[in-house]
């Protein structure tokens, strides 16, 4: 069994293979192509435990995470977990995987598919609103698949808006980073803007005059009382697009303007089946108001492992143990 980690996973794969590994992905739960139960999720108190197994032909994953608001009282981080990648004929485990780094880099890859498809074109700055560990994640696959010359970061805490862009300067050091002193600066200057926060109130003004026209991705909300986005961005937008299914059950984002009636279920498109349909002309949706909204699933962790996995072994990377 191969022992990957940080350093191993972030040394494996590009960013654009990570991506296109995230975007068929999305094509395979399009097609059903996977054996994924739903995910267990037990909370004790304001902390969570998360499992999540998921089988595909050649592989299965199953990944443990736990979430723990008040570690960053103790040093510690937030999320901490592993996951187990096992070749699906022999049912023998092939890989132990840094949870963090993996969730980190398959979350940001699957806002990266919808900027691919959904985000104006002639990008030219992406807004970060949550200067966390996703924070960072979020601006370097953004800023890399979008091409934008300029990054701008936002945080209720400056500091750790500060420390972000320092880190962000090794992986894009391309981009031209900005600390924003208020979310309206960032709103301004940004066609894309991703919120990566753990807010339980709208992160972004009620405005339509500053929403119009952008590119909005959603990773913060991820239980059905919390939510980053106002009740103007859905008077703005067509569709609202999503990673999965299960995330109108788990979202405050589309739970909330759907109860209070600011959306219709049929508005609602799965990603993964609008880019294997082709239901909507990408150049059309570009010009419009668009709202990507990602609650994640092991299908993403199943298939960022399978590729983690494969170009380290041809690489020589990771350690050899012994289950």
């Amino acid at each position: 069994m191969l022992y990957l980690t940080e350093k191993d996973i972030l040394d494996a794969a590009s960013v654009d293979e990570m991506v296109d590994a995230i975007e068929a992905s999305l094509l395979t739960y399009a097609k059903g192509q996977f054996l994924m139960p739903q995910r267990m999720h037990i909370d004790q108190g304001d902390n969570t435990m998360l499992l999540m197994p998921c089988f595909i032909e050649d592989y299965f994953a199953t990944k443990l995470i736990t979430l723990f608001p008040s570690n960053p009282e103790k040093g510690l981080p937030i999320l901490n977990g592993i996951v187990v990648l096992n070749d699906a004929q022999t049912g023998l485990p092939v890989a132990l995987l840094n949870a963090p780094v993996l969730t980190g880099l398959r979350t940001a890859a699957v806002a990266a598919v919808s900027i691919r498809h959904l985000a104006p074109v002639g990008c030219e700055s992406v807004g970060i609103v949550g200067a966390g560990v996703q924070g960072f994640y979020q601006a370097w696959f953004a800023s890399s698949i979008s091409g934008a010359g300029h990054a701008y970061i936002y945080d209720v805490c400056s500091e750790k808006t500060v420390g972000l862009i320092e880190k962000l300067q090794s992986v894009i050091p391309q981009v031209e980073l900005h600390q924003a002193a208020r979310v309206e600066e960032l709103l301004e200057s940004s066609q894309v803007v991703i919120t990566a926060t753990t807010s339980c109130e709208p992160v972004l003004p009620d405005d339509e005059q500053l929403l119009r026209g952008k590119h909005f991705i959603g990773i913060g909300s991820y239980k059905p009382a919390v939510r980053e986005f106002p009740r103007a961005l859905f008077s703005l937008v067509k569709a609202v697009f999503t990673d999965t299914d299960h995330a109108l059950e788990e979202s405050g984002d589309l739970i909330i303007p759907l109860k209070e009636g600011w959306l219709k279920k049929e508005q609602i498109i799965n990603l993964g089946r609008h880019l294997a349909e082709g239901s909507l002309a990408d150049e059309e949706v570009r010009k419009q108001t668009t709202f990507f909204k990602s609650v994640g699933m092991a299908l993403f962790d199943l298939c960022a492992s399978r590729l983690i996995y494969e170009k380290a072994v041809a690489r020589g990377l990771g350690l050899q143990v012994t289950p």
